[in-house]
């Protein structure tokens, strides 16, 4: 996969947080380089050059112990600037390293360099890392594998005979950025991708494609874990393969109860690990991946396929499809999604916040701007620019970063006034989806005391193109204590929620015309980016940062600011 140089330093002893207790642990130190540079790749009978990771698309595949830690150098040999961050990972104390730009860091310039410690601390199983800059997050992605601590007590699983990762990304014949650039010059939906892509390939139902096809390999009677990312730009997905049933056993970098099923569904930004027992008729079978999708805006209907391929068998004439659930499908949806419970056990507890001191309640809408072109109209319905909005404040990335801002007191680059409830109650599942509402465009951040017991509450709402939206935090993972349609309620919502073992992640489905609620413990002081994975939302304004205060003591503070941090140009 082109990984770079990597290496290995053992027996270190490093301190992380974990539910507000200071840890130490002895950990590896791992190295590795990204040279991102323009490749070219021909998918689909076009031939593009795109921006990738040492060549590789996906890219390299970061592997680590529990509590280890790793540098990776990045080479930027790209046109643009570019951040990197790394999804999921909680980087206690230490925000410098997230990524997000223009929240905790200046892109990295052409030609330049920056180097990311990555803190591991109490995730184990499956995360991703990601560009963090425009849309090219679309071609620079890549898995990391958290395997057990080292001399811990392994798998809560009987070991698997062999691991792999699946990649389900998004594939554009044109160049991304410009792609996004255009839309958001006249405020219109930017064009859907050409096609799905699994390990980098599209699959058999494409044209140009039945060569261009990823094969897993497997053993008849053997179990693999399978490692799922779902990297793609717009589009939830469900996910089968032919003729199988598998077991989930992790989400996110943690474990949960196992759920033996026949598909999946997968937001963009979540991670699933799969035990797959090869146990059919040896044969060929499709692997296959398509959207979820339940809103009226454009999306990309096709479906991407792998092939699961039994060793010493001939190629069959005809290859089995796996039944996938249709693309409108809420029931199969939720049956899936309501089934994951965190696996809280003995060797795997959990601390859910029973004791709320802070309670936030965030609106999630598409909203509408008026247009501001001097020629013409805006691309968005009734000739007006399309926005987006969290508790009906569309957030402006400022041209500082908010982390340099917020640790050496800087004026005038954001507000600290987001608001712990929307400026307007209504009935937020019940309006007319052609009502919009006219965001209030803004750079605010959230405040929170260290320590605090947050309960956050993304409600959905039915202005605009209402569908799904997973939300990602940063800096954090969190329990999803409580889902359903309609509003949500103060007095009767939480005596449905789940506090025994809600599951532990860091990117949460909201649905349709529906309420979430998650909760944590504000113990990882930094400036952590919070937005919809839905890369079209995020670029219209649904987004907004947390601050978490510092604590009292020096083990509960933001670490000092690394030396060579990127400038803002």
């Amino acid at each position: 996969m082109g990984l770079g140089k990597k290496g290995s330093i053992l027996g270190l002893l490093g301190v992380f947080l974990l539910d507000g207790l200071l840890l130490s642990v002895a950990y590896n130190v791992h190295n590795y380089t990204f040279i991102l540079k323009e490749t070219n790749f021909t998918r689909l009978c076009f031939t593009k050059p795109m921006l990738t990771v040492n060549a590789s698309f996906p890219g390299p595949t970061i592997q680590v112990n529990k509590g280890d830690k790793a540098f990776i150098n990045v080479q930027n040999n790209g046109k643009y600037g570019v951040t990197i961050h790394w999804h999921g990972v909680k980087q206690p104390l230490n925000p410098w390293s997230d990524g997000p730009e223009n929240i905790t860091q200046c892109p990295i310039q052409p030609g330049k360099n920056f180097t990311y410690e990555v803190i591991f601390s109490d995730e184990e199983g499956t995360l991703w890392w990601h560009a963090h800059s425009d849309w090219s997050r679309a071609t620079v992605h890549g898995p990391i594998v958290i395997l057990p601590q080292q001399g811990g007590k392994g798998y809560p699983f009987p070991k698997p005979y062999a691991e792999q990762t699946l990649v389900l990304a998004s594939w554009f014949n044109t160049d991304v950025k410009e792609l996004i650039d255009d839309a958001m010059a006249i405020g219109g939906d930017p064009a859907v991708s050409d096609a799905f892509t699994i390990n980098g390939w599209p699959g058999a139902l494409y044209n140009c494609s039945n060569e261009t096809i990823y094969r897993l390999q497997v053993v008849h009677g053997k179990t693999y874990l399978l490692r799922l990312v779902n990297a793609i730009m717009n589009e939830e997905m469900f996910f089968a393969i032919a003729g199988h049933n598998f077991t989930v056993v992790a989400q996110d970098g943690a474990y949960i109860k196992p759920i033996p099923t026949s598909y999946i569904m997968i937001t963009p930004g979540q991670t699933m690990d799969i035990l797959l027992t090869a146990n059919q008729t040896p044969s060929y079978y499709y692997i296959a991946a398509r959207p979820f999708f339940d809103s009226g805006a454009p999306f990309d209907n096709t479906t991407t396929t792998a092939i699961l391929q039994y060793t010493n068998v001939t190629a069959p004439t005809n290859i089995s499809l796996p039944t996938l659930p249709i693309q409108t499908d809420h029931a199969s949806a939720d049956n899936f999604t309501s089934k994951i419970k965190a696996l809280a056990n003995n060797d795997h507890p959990i601390s859910v916040p029973q004791n709320v001191t802070k309670h936030v309640l965030i609106t999630v809408s598409v909203n509408q701007l008026p247009c501001e072109l001097t020629n013409g109209t805006c691309g968005g319905p009734n000739g007006n620019r399309i926005s987006a909005s969290l508790n009906n404040i569309s957030f402006a990335t400022p041209t500082t970063d908010i982390l340099q801002a917020y640790y050496r007191s800087l004026p005038d680059v954001f507000d600290s006034d987001f608001p712990n409830q929307p400026p307007l109650f209504f009935n937020f599942s019940g309006v007319n989806s052609s009502t919009y509402l006219l965001p209030e465009v803004g750079t605010k951040v959230l405040l929170i005391e260290y320590g605090a017991s947050v309960e956050l509450v993304y409600q959905g709402t039915n202005v605009g193109n209402p569908e799904n939206h997973p939300m990602h935090l940063h800096g954090y993972s969190f329990y999803v204590v409580g889902s359903a349609y309609g509003n949500w309620n103060a007095t009767t919502s939480p005596a449905t929620y789940n506090l025994n073992d809600p599951p532990l992640v860091n990117t949460i489905g909201v649905p349709k015309n529906g309420w979430t609620a998650i909760r944590f413990v504000a113990n990882n002081p930094g400036v952590w980016f919070m937005h919809c994975h839905l890369e079209r939302h995020a670029s219209w304004g649904m987004d907004t940062v947390i601050v978490v205060k510092n604590g009292p003591s020096k083990g509960t503070r933001i670490q000092r600011p690394p030396s060579n941090l990127p400038i803002c140009a």
